[in-house]
């Protein structure tokens, strides 16, 4: 589904990433892991189209997609999320997801003048479609609330089904256990493993080592902006380079 052929990405010189290769599987959970400053979150970056590669490509369901702005990237079905959720605050939840869809009829000024009911069947169309995936992810009663009323958890709530909103084909999930209790927490990894089941990939960035060691198969691990080792959660756990890297160090 995604390829990465020697990617590097560099800031006046400092390489944040730095000739990173590797493919990621149609119905795969990958998680990404990393001491901070490893270069994951800039890893998404590039993948989502914020930066433009310095160096290698990014293929896409067979297209490249390392030199397309981001909204043609999402529109392909690749959607991102981010570690602090970024909702509009002073918009309902329901507001928050219906206006995920691009290119909406409504969108088009002269249309709300003269194609009233094509816009209006739409919305109609839209509004079942958010209250569906709301419904899906435990929102379903917070519909009318304002998004910025909702807890730090909820919100991570909210981000996927916005995300789901998009009908994406791939996700980019960005920390969706940080700062999370550990009640909500088991609830975003029962939704993810759902997710998955649906048929959409997810590559996930995570410091939670029980997530990433209970969702994820493979496990890409990454320091000093390079791909250090790609494995199963076992081979991970148990890799000296990943316990000096990432773990503070190979235990006696």
């Amino acid at each position: 589904m995604l390829e990465v052929s020697h990617l590097c990405k560099a800031f006046r010189g400092f390489k944040a990433v730095e000739d990173v290769s590797f493919l990621l599987r149609a119905g795969t959970i990958t998680g990404l892991i990393g001491p901070n400053g490893a270069g994951k979150t800039t890893l998404f970056d590039t993948l989502a189209g914020r930066y433009r590669p310095t160096s290698g490509e990014i293929s896409f369901l067979g297209r490249r997609i390392d030199t397309a702005p981001p909204y043609r990237i999402f529109r392909e079905g690749l959607v991102r999320t981010f570690q602090i959720p970024r909702p509009f605050p002073a918009m309902t939840v329901l507001e928050n997801v219906m206006l995920v869809p691009a290119g909406q009829a409504g969108e088009r000024f002269w249309n709300n003048w003269f194609s009233r009911r094509a816009v209006r069947m739409e919305e109609v169309a839209c509004r079942a479609q958010a209250l569906e995936i709301l419904n899906f992810m435990d929102l379903s009663t917070l519909a009318g609330e304002f998004a910025g009323n909702l807890s730090g958890g909820q919100q991570k709530l909210l981000e996927l089904a916005r995300a789901l909103m998009a009908s994406p084909r791939l996700i980019l999930l960005d920390e969706p256990g940080a700062g999370v209790n550990p009640t909500l927490l088991g609830t975003i990894m029962d939704k993810l493993r759902e997710i998955n089941a649906r048929g959409v990939t997810l590559l996930i960035i995570e410091h939670n080592m029980d997530l990433i060691m209970t969702l994820c198969n493979p496990v890409l691990v990454m320091a000093q902006g390079r791909l250090l080792l790609e494995g199963t959660p076992a081979q991970v756990r148990s890799d000296a380079r990943v316990l000096d890297a990432y773990l503070g160090g190979v235990p006696a």
